[in-house]
């Protein structure tokens, strides 16, 4: 699949992951599948990790709910969520992988390791029994 993040976006999750560095950042994405194939993400959503580590996240709940909420109100779809890895690549671990439930929607992993070159990489994880299948989806930032 093919997805699209405005700049602003793209800005907006890296500014925030840099803001609360050493710990990873995460929130939701949101918006339309077009029948073109193409995934639009229309709205992001920055949302507290509970965790409060470098290591993983948990989405503050209510701030999930609202998020939720917010997409219903202005007719957007959820489309997944993304995250930052302070200090690795931008690719799933082992944690990704096991907490990652839905097969509809896409991981955006945002990689800080190296200074002033963020990368920001999109995934579909796939469930096979006890196995997971990753891959890594064609991401647009226009």
């Amino acid at each position: 699949m093919k997805i699209t993040i405005s700049r602003e976006d793209f800005n907006r999750i890296y500014e925030h992951a840099l803001s609360v560095r050493p710990e990873e950042a995460c929130g939701l994405i949101a918006g339309e599948d077009r029948e073109s194939g193409i995934r639009v993400i229309e709205k992001v959503y920055i949302l507290t990790n509970t965790d409060h580590t470098n290591e993983h996240f948990t989405i503050d709940p209510k701030e999930q709910l609202t998020a939720i909420k917010d997409m219903r109100a202005n007719g957007l779809k959820p489309l997944g969520n993304w995250h930052s890895h302070p200090e690795s690549p931008s690719r799933p671990s082992e944690e990704d992988k096991k907490l990652a439930n839905d097969s509809k929607a896409s991981y955006l992993i945002l990689s800080l390791m190296e200074e002033g070159n963020p990368v920001l990489n999109a995934f579909h994880i796939e469930s096979h029994g006890d196995e997971k299948t990753v891959r890594k989806e064609e991401l647009l930032i226009i």
